[in-house]
């Protein structure tokens, strides 16, 4: 008998380290990993954070065409301008998946260890970005290793779970689909038949949030503003046309509509950034359109973010 309830609690805690192996999937993600102990879920992003130990690991789904791009991309000098001092560099073959892992240390003001992970399978490229601020507290080099490489992909979520799984709901789309959530925060909208949208050819829909945030400060926004819509990597020569803070339900708001152009095809397009502060977090829309569609669209971009409620 005491063999027999031996084994049976072997089988017991057997299974319960299976279970505990398991992939976690944040909310509508198609990319989980086996967190490190204590890592949560975020409510912030897509992928996990320990608050208390300085961590996080973050998510981004891309596709799979774009892997072959975003490896070349990711050069010594590339993640040196992003902060990152590299120190290994690791091919990975995880069953059926192909990758890269690069490790290294943080520049900069704010010190610690970070690791990029780019992992392609037949439809999907995963990015994968973890750091750990700090010193050598925290988790281990070890550690953070085994959780990114128990990455795991799983089929498409549909689009209706992605985002209502974002941090605001919507209220009037103004006749604008989703194509995509990015993040776990953000998500891209369109008018027309292409989820691929070159040289905008149909008006294009970014809304993002940032939750858990310090927030900049009155006299700060314009300021801010004016740097997020700079920091686009999809436009230049961006001439201002308007910028503004308002009052509007009772928050802050800051508006600029601009000419410029669409870097890649030198297309001439208008674009309309609106960010509404709230004391601990920030939703922001940029809406593109042509210029021969400005009148059009405009207004339907702001009908957007009007309608735009963020979830408590």
């Amino acid at each position: 008998m005491k063999a027999f309830a031996a084994a049976a609690l072997g089988l017991v805690l057997s299974a319960q380290a299976a279970l505990a192996a398991e992939p976690v999937y944040p909310p509508a993600s198609r990319i989980g990993i086996v967190p490190p102990a204590d890592m949560m879920v975020s409510k912030r992003f897509s992928g996990f954070e320990s608050e208390e130990k300085a961590a996080a690991i973050n998510f981004v789904e891309m596709p799979a065409a774009a892997y072959a791009q975003l490896v070349n991309g990711l050069t010594k000098d590339a993640l040196k301008r992003q902060g990152l001092s590299e120190t290994s560099r690791e091919a990975l073959k995880l069953g059926a998946k192909t990758g890269v892992l690069i490790g290294g240390t943080m520049a900069g003001p704010v010190q610690g260890r970070k690791w990029v992970m780019a992992v392609k399978d037949e439809d999907l490229t995963a990015l994968v970005i973890a750091q750990v601020r700090g010193g050598q507290d925290g988790y281990s080099e070890a550690q953070m290793r085994e959780a990114l490489k128990s990455i795991a992909l799983r089929g498409p979520v549909p689009i209706e779970e992605q985002i209502s799984a974002l941090p605001f709901r919507f209220g009037d789309k103004a006749g604008f689909r989703p194509v995509r959530v990015m993040a776990g925060n953000s998500v891209l909208f369109t008018d027309g038949p292409q989820d691929t949208i070159k040289a905008v050819e149909q008006p294009m829909v970014i809304m993002a949030a940032a939750v858990n945030v310090p927030v900049p400060p009155a006299e700060r926004r314009s300021q801010f503003a004016h740097a997020a819509l700079n920091s686009n990597q999809i436009l230049k020569d961006v001439k201002i046309e308007r910028s503004e803070s308002f009052r509007f339900k009772g928050q802050d708001w800051h508006e600029i509509v601009a000419k410029a152009v669409e870097a890649e095809s030198g297309q001439p397009i208008v674009v309309m950034q609106t960010i509404r502060f709230e004391p601990d977090r920030y939703v922001r829309l940029v809406g593109l359109t042509r210029v021969e569609q400005r009148d059009q669209n405009l207004p339907r971009f702001r009908t957007m973010i009007d309608g735009v409620d963020m979830n408590p």
